[in-house]
């Protein structure tokens, strides 16, 4: 395996993490309002019950997100170049959410009043489904295909934006995060909040199944996802059909362990589908050319120089990331107090 490879996967790698541990984050901001715990609106000073699942982790899944980026700015500067400046509003509209969320969540207990209290609820909706959604937006985008320029840039207007086949991706996306995020809810909580949500995570997976098999039909006529590899496209969707039929049963069934699971293959699956079913383009113009893997990454020597890095930060985060989960192990209300 060539050192180009290995960054690819490790960007692959570090996405897919963001995807799993953040989407769970939008899921659960979503969600919150759906899930509050048997007590007068007067007495909700606290968090609920979604809040109290994420709040020992919240903020250091975005770890993985700064990882991402700086992979991206260092091993692979041509693709964020491209990417970036073509993707401009999206990746503006990601870290807003990011911002609002983060900041609603947090003071969201400082509200005396429940005016207040629902105008902060609101802010921690809207930092989750608009994150959320506009990932779904870039991996559609992506999926589907950008226009290139006589200059060799990739350009992205409303255009492209606004089509059945991304606009799919993006509610797609949307309910497969809201769905992951009640299945960590299930497994973090117990009693009527965990009952709560099973039947809402399993609700949230029958509509991003329908929503994707929309964006699947589009492909088969041809208004969807132009894929250089068609075979492995193939398997790989059909996997994410499995992971979501998966976490549907065990969701119905009690199984908080085996959902989570399986809605966290159902979050990695799309960034595997790019990686694979592009390969070896980045981008692409939906005509089969665009930004490969040898025009996209940077020269040999930097490489080497950023792997020194990478075995030392890339440990690390897995290291802190398994530690946290066993430290907060166990149901909310438990073994911790209540965060928000």
């Amino acid at each position: 395996m060539s050192l180009e490879t290995v960054w690819l996967a490790l960007l692959g790698l570090l996405l897919a993490g963001y995807f799993v541990l953040g989407g769970y984050d939008y899921g659960a901001q979503m969600l919150h309002p759906f899930l509050r715990r048997d007590e007068p609106e007067e007495k909700r000073t606290s968090g609920n019950a979604a809040l109290d699942a994420i709040a020992p982790f919240f903020l250091g899944n975005e770890v993985w997100l700064v990882a991402f980026a700086g992979v991206l700015f260092g091993a692979f500067p041509h693709l964020e170049g491209t990417l970036l400046s073509g993707m401009y509003p999206l990746i503006v509209a990601i870290l807003a959410g990011l911002v609002l969320g983060n900041a609603a969540v947090q003071l969201r207990r400082r509200s005396h009043s429940p005016r207040g209290r629902r105008a902060w609820d609101a802010l921690i909706v809207f930092g989750g489904a608009v994150p959320a959604v506009s990932w779904g937006l870039v991996v559609g985008l992506m999926l589907h295909g950008v226009p290139r320029r006589a200059d060799g840039s990739f350009h992205i207007g409303f255009g492209e934006v606004f089509t059945p086949f991304v606009l799919a991706c993006g509610a797609t996306t949307v309910l497969l995060f809201a769905a992951h995020g009640a299945a960590f809810v299930a497994l973090r909580s117990d009693g009527d909040i965990a009952t709560r949500a099973r039947e809402l995570g399993a609700k949230l997976i029958g509509g991003a199944a329908a929503v994707g098999a929309l964006a699947l039909l589009l492909t088969v006529f041809g208004a969807g996802a132009s894929m250089t590899n068609r075979a492995t496209s193939a398997v790989i969707t059909a996997a994410f059909v499995a992971a979501l039929g998966a976490g549907w049963w065990y969701l119905n069934r009690g199984h908080d362990v085996l959902a989570f699971v399986a809605t966290s293959c159902a979050a990695v699956l799309p960034v595997l589908l790019l990686g694979a079913g592009h390969y070896p383009y980045l981008l692409t113009t939906g005509a089969g050319a665009g930004l490969d893997i040898d025009h996209a990454i940077t020269d040999d020597a930097t490489l080497k120089i950023l792997s020194g890095f990478g075995v030392l930060v890339i440990p690390t985060i897995l290291a802190y990331q398994f530690w946290s989960w066993w430290a907060f192990r166990g149901r909310t209300g438990q073994r911790h107090p209540s965060y928000f």
